[in-house]
């Protein structure tokens, strides 16, 4: 057998007892997702920004790094990475990462119940290579250096001072995802041997105290895992990675992404979206590229990932095809569009608008392959709901 038929074949061997649920609620069997027509159909002939899109689906550009933001005087930053959405009355805001060292920080885009850009403005500033982070329930933006001892910086969209926030752990961050229902936070490590955290605050909505701790698991892609105190939260002189025996490690934790008492995140190091069952107890895997079969695998470099209200996932790609590909609850995965001529660059900050019917995204160096030639984007058409 082909390897990747000799892969799926035991996963699934040894999976299918133990995980007869569904990688969402409905689906018949959980497995790692496999090639299919997308729910939007084949993928257009790029448009005038090169992007290829759906039928029904049209792109613009919001914004261009060292360049003014159109309808404001805010010039935009450098290598725009990881973003959200938030409500702000009948309009909207969308806050992007700048992964730059030194310098990094955050900006803001304001838009009116039309999409139209109304302001932008900065929001953190003098920090180092802020990747991607999290939304909090409380609407703040948790934005994460991906540096050596690096912080979390919780950041205030609608006005505010951002905070820095060491209790919840220094080392190489990447991504944050909010868990309501348990109260905590959880964490990537972008690190060859990093390892999947959660926070869990002394006080929900206060991010200034509390518990971290690190997923203790086995070697395999599927099975039980708990939780274990992480020591030294600060992280010298010893890495929290290395702090607890038996936490399992990832092959460089990227995007995260929380819904339904299921936590979703991805390794870029072995193209990988895994699938945390939080109710079960439970881990598995939700994509791994090694396993599509029969076809190519659509989605390499899997990186930032967000998630719409019908259920899917979104997951950009770093380098690959500079694809954002869609897997749908009955695990099948396409891609959702592609960006033509900026093979130097990557898709960064997937974020849905509140109403659903638009995705913002950023392609971090542009055509230039560049920090200084990033471009951001805006997605419309008729998202499933």
């Amino acid at each position: 057998m082909e390897r990747r038929h000799f892969l799926r074949a035991s996963v699934l061997g040894a999976g299918t007892v133990a995980f007869s649920g569904s990688l969402w609620q409905g689906a018949a069997l959980a497995a790692p997702a496999q090639n299919a027509t997308g729910p939007y159909g084949p993928l257009q002939a790029a448009d005038a920004n090169g992007i290829q899109l759906p039928a029904g689906f049209t792109s613009r550009v919001i914004a261009r790094s060292g360049q003014v933001v159109p309808g404001t005087s805010y010039t935009w930053h450098n290598a725009p990475d990881g973003g959200a959405c938030f409500a702000d009355g009948t309009g909207w805001i969308y806050v992007s990462n700048s992964e730059i060292n030194p310098g990094g920080g955050a900006s803001a885009i304001r838009f009116d119940s039309g999409g139209t850009v109304t302001s932008a403005y900065r929001i953190l500033s003098g920090t180092r290579t802020n990747c991607a982070g999290g939304k909090t329930p409380w609407n703040t933006w948790l934005s994460c250096e991906e540096v050596s001892l690096g912080y979390v910086y919780e950041t205030y969209p609608f006005g505010g001072t951002a905070v820095r926030r060491p209790a919840m752990g220094r080392f190489k961050h990447e991504a944050a995802a909010a868990d309501p229902v348990r109260r905590v936070i959880y964490l990537t490590e972008d690190e060859t041997n990093g390892r999947f955290y959660r926070f869990i605050p002394t006080t929900w909505g206060d991010l200034s105290s509390g518990t971290l701790q690190v997923m203790m698991a086995g070697s395999a892609t599927s099975g039980s895992f708990t939780w274990a105190d992480v020591p030294d939260p600060d992280g010298s002189p010893t890495a929290t990675r290395s702090q607890v025996s038996g936490s399992k490690s990832f092959n460089g934790g990227e995007g995260c992404h929380y819904a339904g008492d299921t936590v979703w995140f991805t390794t870029k190091g072995d193209n990988r979206v895994w699938q945390v069952n939080l109710a079960s107890g439970t881990y598995e895997l939700a994509y791994d590229d090694s396993l599509v079969s029969p076809g190519t695998p659509p989605l390499t470099g899997v990186d930032n990932v967000t998630g719409s209200s019908s259920g899917d996932l979104y997951v950009a790609e770093d380098g690959g095809n500079m694809e954002i590909c869609l897997i749908t609850p009955d695990d099948k995965i396409s891609p959702f569009l592609r960006i033509g001529g900026q093979g130097s660059s990557e898709i960064t900050g997937p974020a849905f608008s509140p109403a659903g019917d638009r995705l913002y995204f950023s392609s971090q160096r542009g055509t230039s392959g560049s920090s200084s030639g990033g471009i951001t984007y805006c997605v419309t058409g008729p998202f499933r709901t």
